[in-house]
C-alpha cells in the first residue's frame, strides 16, 4: 500500500481506496469494475438518493428502528450532499450493475463517513444508512422522485414560458396575413397569429401530457426492499416515508398500490419519456417552421428575420444562421433517441426487478433537462424577437393563384383552375388575371377585390 491509499474491507475482502475518499470498498469495486464511459449519474439523481436517505433516517428514527442520534447524524450528512457538497465523491459510471446497487452503496458509504464524523461514533453504510431499504426500492424511488422534482421545477416552467411567449407573439401578429402552405406549396392565406396559435397549443398539450402522467410518477417503490415484500422494513415505513417525503418536497408522493410493480417495471418512466418524445416532435415542427420562414434572406421564403446571434460561417462574411432552431432540433433528436433507450430499458423487468435502472435514470433526467433548457432558449432567443418581413409577405400574397379557391362556388372549379394556371404562367397578381378572364357582369372588379382579399379569407378562428 502506498501513502495515497488506505485499506478498506467489505464482505468480499480487502482492497485499496484513495486515502482522501469519503467512500469505501463497494464504491471502489464499482469504479474498478465499470471503466466504460465518462458518464456519471446526474447530480440531481445523487441529491435525490441523499434525500431518500435523509427521509428514511428520519422515519426510522421516529419508528424506533434507528438510534435517534444516529438518525440525526445521517440527516445532517445527507443535507450536505443535497446542498451539492462533495460532488466529486460519486465517481461510478452510468453503465454499471442494472439495479444501481453500486450507486446506492456509494451514497450509503459517503453518508456513513460524514455521519460518523458528526456522531462521533461509527455509522454503518448498510446497517444504519440503508436501514429498512434495498437498492431495489431506493433506486426506483429515486428515479421517480428526481423525475417528478425536475418536471415540476424545470420542465413544466420551461414549457409554460415557451407557450406564453408564443401566445404573446401571436397576439402581436394578429393583423399579419401570409400565404399558407401545404406540401410546402402555396395554399390559402392564414394569419400569423393562427399559425403561432397552433404552435402554442402543441406546447400546451405537451404540458397537459406531462401533468397527466405525473400521478403515476408520484407512486413510489420505497418500502418494498428486496423483491416487493418489504422484508426488514417496518410495516409502517412505506406510508410514513411517503408522507415525510411529500412534506419535504411539497409533491403528493404515495406508496405504489403494488410495490412489486414498482420494482419489476419502469412503466411510469416509459410513459413519461413517451410524453417527452411527443414534446420533442412538437418542438421539431416549430423549429422547422421557423427555419423555413427565416430562409434566405434573398433566395428563400424570407418571411421573418430571426435575431442575429452569431456569425454563420467561417468563410462567408455576413452569413447568419438560425442557430436556436437548429439547436432545438438537435435536442429533439436526442430526446427521441433517449426515449428509444428508455423503452428498451423498460422491457428489462426480469421477474421481480428491472435491471437497467441506471440508464433509465440518466436518460429521463437528461431529456427533462434538455427540453426545459431549450424551451426557454427557443422562447427568448428566437420567437420573442423575430421580425416579420411584411413586404415579402404582401408580394407573395398578391401573386398567390390559390386565392382563386374562394371563387369555386361562383365560377366552378374548372374555370378557377384555368385562372390559377394563367396567373402562375404570367407571374401576375391573381386579381388582375381573374378580372380579365371573368365577365364583369358575372363578377365586377370591386366584387373580386372583396372575394380575393387575403385578410378576409383567413376566417375568425
Amino acid at each position: 500500500m502506498t501513502t495515497n491509499y488506505r485499506i478498506e474491507k467489505d464482505s468480499m475482502g480487502e482492497l485499496e481506496v484513495p486515502a482522501e475518499a469519503l467512500y469505501a470498498a463497494q464504491t471502489q469495486r464499482a469504479v474498478t469494475n465499470f471503466p466504460i464511459s465518462s458518464l456519471r449519474m446526474p447530480p440531481e439523481f445523487i441529491k435525490t438518493v441523499a434525500l431518500i436517505k435523509k427521509v428514511a433516517a428520519e422515519v426510522n428514527g421516529d419508528l424506533g428502528e434507528l438510534d435517534q442520534h444516529v438518525a440525526n447524524s445521517i440527516h445532517q450528512a445527507a443535507e450536505k450532499i443535497i446542498a451539492g457538497d462533495h460532488a466529486d465523491q460519486f465517481p461510478i459510471d452510468v453503465f454499471q450493475t442494472g439495479s444501481a446497487t453500486s450507486t446506492n452503496m456509494n451514497v450509503n458509504e459517503v453518508l456513513a463517513t460524514l455521519a460518523s464524523k458528526i456522531a462521533g461514533s461509527k455509522v454503518d453504510p448498510n446497517d444504519h444508512v440503508n436501514r429498512g431499504q434495498s437498492s431495489n426500492d431506493v433506486i426506483p424511488t429515486a428515479i421517480h422522485v428526481s423525475a417528478a422534482l425536475q418536471c415540476q421545477q424545470h420542465l413544466l416552467p420551461g414549457l409554460e414560458h415557451l407557450a406564453s411567449t408564443i401566445e404573446v407573439k401571436a397576439k402581436a401578429l394578429e393583423t399579419i396575413t401570409k400565404t399558407g402552405r401545404t406540401h410546402l406549396m402555396d395554399a390559402m392565406p392564414i394569419r400569423m397569429s393562427q399559425e403561432l396559435g397552433a404552435w402554442a397549443l402543441q406546447i400546451r398539450n405537451g404540458i397537459a401530457r406531462i401533468q397527466a402522467t405525473l400521478p403515476r410518477v408520484y407512486k413510489l417503490a420505497q418500502g418494498g426492499t428486496a423483491v416487493g415484500t418489504g422484508i426488514n422494513a417496518h410495516p409502517e415505513f412505506s406510508h410514513k416515508f411517503a408522507e415525510a417525503l411529500s412534506k419535504a418536497t411539497h409533491l403528493p408522493f404515495v406508496p405504489n398500490d403494488s410495490l412489486f410493480e414498482s420494482l419489476a417495471s419502469q412503466d411510469a418512466m416509459v410513459e413519461l419519456s413517451g410524453q417527452m418524445k411527443v414534446i420533442a416532435v412538437s418542438l421539431t415542427k416549430i423549429a422547422n417552421d421557423l427555419r423555413w420562414m427565416n430562409s434566405g434572406p434573398l433566395a428563400g421564403l424570407g418571411e421573418i428575420e430571426l435575431p442575429a446571434l452569431q456569425p454563420g460561417s467561417s468563410i462567408m462574411p455576413g452569413k447568419v444562421n438560425p442557430v436556436i432552431p437548429e439547436a432545438t432540433a438537435m435536442v429533439a433528436a436526442q430526446v427521441i433517441g433517449n426515449d428509444t433507450t428508455i423503452t428498451l430499458a423498460g422491457q428489462s423487468g426480469l421477474f421481480q426487478l428491472n435491471v437497467m435502472l441506471p440508464v433509465i435514470a440518466f436518460n429521463i433526467l437528461q431529456s427533462i433537462e434538455l427540453l426545459g433548457n431549450v424551451s426557454k432558449l427557443l422562447a427568448d432567443q428566437a420567437i420573442a424577437g423575430f421580425k416579420v418581413r411584411e413586404d415579402n409577405l404582401e408580394v407573395a400574397l398578391a401573386k398567390n393563384p390559390i386565392l382563386v379557391t374562394t371563387l369555386n362556388p361562383i365560377i366552378g372549379y374548372a374555370k378557377a383552375a384555368e385562372i390559377a394556371k394563367a396567373a402562375y404562367k404570367q407571374g401576375r397578381p391573381i386579381l388582375d388575371v381573374a378580372s380579365e378572364m371573368i365577365d364583369s357582369k358575372e363578377l365586377s372588379r370591386e366584387k373580386l377585390e372583396q372575394l380575393l382579399n387575403p385578410a378576409l379569407l383567413t376566417g375568425k378562428a
